[in-house]
């Protein structure tokens, strides 16, 4: 059989993938495709139509608004994913990306390379603790949940959950109060995480007026993906207020680079889209991605099918 593989994986999925496929790297010969795995790349519906041997697409994640679903149920194409992978990595990021953006590390450590500082406790590093503040999540699934529970457990926040589609009563046990309204919500956070999928109810999710509402010296992290939080209106709440700080690990086009003006505010740090770059993860997402993809090529039930 005949995989396309669009990036690299852990080394452990490689070597079960070559022990049964040839692998190819290019579309080039899309028509005799049996399966396509990718991380970052679109997959269409053209190239969909020109793979007419195609069964299977995996992808190497969580978020799959990079594949034309409609289009793979159109084609009678089955579509597997990875939600649980990587959800203790990126939960990890967000913690870190919330802890550093709240002390201005990025800053305290370019001033060190550079030699800025002269005294020390330089005033202008004065940063926040999370210790006893208030969490706000966007979107309740299982990252958020994990985040919830370090930092409840580390840090005794209060947490505050907005999710359309979340169970009350099952927030409740995981000590997260259901808001719902989003507005009403971040006027009561000290700090934000956002973790919900890109489609076309979260698109612009969070807007100037969102942003606006956020309570005064909030520190807002991002790691769901771009085109859910509006980066003009970001960059104005971050240089304007009311936002002390933020972070984030996605954006419209990536990897982010000195042309996008967020990256240059000495209030945000940018990632670029590394979440689930830990071994740990690497190494579950492989392995689960090419499970999914030989379920499926060998007539079984997938674990995790999208469609």
């Amino acid at each position: 059989m005949k995989i396309y593989l669009s990036e690299p994986i852990h080394a452990d999925a490689l070597s079960l993938l070559q022990a049964r496929a040839d692998i190819v790297d290019t579309f080039d010969e899309a028509e005799s495709l049996d399966a396509i795995i990718i991380r970052a790349v679109t997959v269409t519906e053209e190239t969909m139509a020109r793979a007419k041997n195609l069964k299977v697409i995996g992808k190497h994640g969580i978020g799959y608004d990079s594949i034309d679903i409609a289009a793979a149920k159109r084609h009678g194409i089955r579509v597997v994913y990875t939600p649980l992978a990587n959800v203790r990595s990126v939960a990890e990021l967000v913690v870190t990306l919330m802890l550093a953006a709240s002390r201005k590390l990025s800053n305290a450590i370019d001033g060190v390379r550079t030699g800025a500082y002269d005294r020390i406790g330089d005033p202008s590093l004065g940063g926040v603790e999370l210790n006893g503040k208030t969490l706000g999540l966007v979107g309740t699934g299982n990252i958020a949940r994990t985040v919830a529970a370090i930092l409840q457990a580390g840090f005794g926040m209060r947490v505050l959950g907005y999710d359309p589609y979340a169970d009350r009563e099952a927030l409740a046990e995981l000590s997260i109060e259901l808001c719902p309204d989003l507005k009403a919500m971040l006027t009561r956070c000290d700090h934000v995480s956002v973790s919900v999928p890109l489609n076309d109810s979260t698109r612009n999710l969070i807007g100037e007026a969102e942003l606006q509402a956020c309570k005064k010296g909030c520190v807002f992290v991002n790691t769901a993906r771009g085109g859910i939080v509006d980066e003009d209106a970001l960059y104005r709440a971050l240089t304007q207020g009311p936002l002390r700080a933020g972070a984030s690990d996605v954006f419209l086009n990536e990897p982010p680079t000195p042309a996008n003006k967020l990256v240059g505010l000495p209030n945000f740090i940018a990632t670029p889209h590394y979440g689930a770059s830990t071994e740990e993860a690497m190494y579950r997402v492989g392995m689960t991605v090419i499970e999914e993809v030989f379920a499926v090529l060998d007539g079984k039930t997938p674990r995790y099918p999208v469609a």
